[in-house]
């Protein structure tokens, strides 16, 4: 089945495309979510989606901006503008980003199934083209390499962009590739390691009283909300109570 994305700020956008769509006729499925630019950033390499529904205004990284990044990486994610009519037009002057369609909201079941019936012609025919292909070959990456590639997380996780695509990009692996070595020689994902990094710099700066906001943005999740989120999973405490447990 094909692997769907569903980017919006608003919570109640994401559950009614999860509700109002017959994903599975079209041979679909949502795989996840996410609430802002940011955060699907540091979580598309985990989802793996061919479709990404993006809202144009989100907060810390809109729509645009996220498109703009998201098909430097994945040239193949297919990635259909949701905008409200306020917004249709700046949205349509962004004709030089590969945005396969321009959507109003709120959405209209009867358009958006027809959109996907269009996507879904197009994702078959490059599926069969690649059945023709041969697979990607697999080349020795030395555990010296994976040593490097965490030295670079460790000196770059600062970098909001910095997600595994780009760092496969980096050192001339394909991702896939980057992902299984790197959890065969570590023991974690790439996504794992990257939080590790980036939680244990926000807890020192929680040490300093500095504020949630400002310590997001200095250990590359300006999305506030996303790195509350994070915290939480990986101290099991709020960073306001982690704060408040340290003082």
């Amino acid at each position: 089945m094909y692997r769907v994305m569903l980017i919006d700020d608003e919570e109640s956008a994401r559950k009614l495309m999860r509700a109002s769509i017959n994903w599975e006729s079209l041979d679909m499925e949502v795989v996840g979510e996410a609430a802002s630019g940011i955060e699907a950033i540091n979580v598309i390499d985990d989802m793996k989606p061919d479709i990404a529904f993006v809202d144009i205004s989100m907060p810390f990284m809109n729509g645009i901006e996220f498109t703009e990044v998201a098909t430097k990486r994945y040239p193949n994610l297919i990635i259909i503008i949701m905008t409200a009519f306020d917004q249709f037009e700046y949205a349509r002057k962004c004709v030089s980003l590969p945005v396969f369609e321009y959507m109003l909201k709120p959405i209209i079941r009867s358009e958006v199934t027809e959109v996907l019936e269009k996507v879904k012609k197009k994702l078959d025919e490059r599926s069969d083209k690649d059945d023709n292909q041969e697979a990607e070959p697999v080349f020795e990456m030395e555990a010296s390499s994976i040593e490097q590639i965490k030295k670079y997380i460790e000196s770059n996780y600062t970098d909001s962009k910095l997600n595994l695509t780009s760092v496969a990009q980096t050192f001339g692996f394909s991702a896939s590739y980057l992902s299984r070595k790197f959890k065969q020689e570590t023991g974690k994902n790439f996504v794992e390691f990257l939080t590790e990094c980036r939680m244990n710099a926000a807890m020192k700066l929680a040490l300093t009283n500095m504020k949630m906001f400002n310590a997001s943005n200095e250990v590359g999740i300006p999305d506030p909300n996303y790195f509350g989120r994070c915290f939480k999973k990986y101290t099991g405490m709020s960073y306001s109570e982690y704060v408040a447990s340290k003082h």
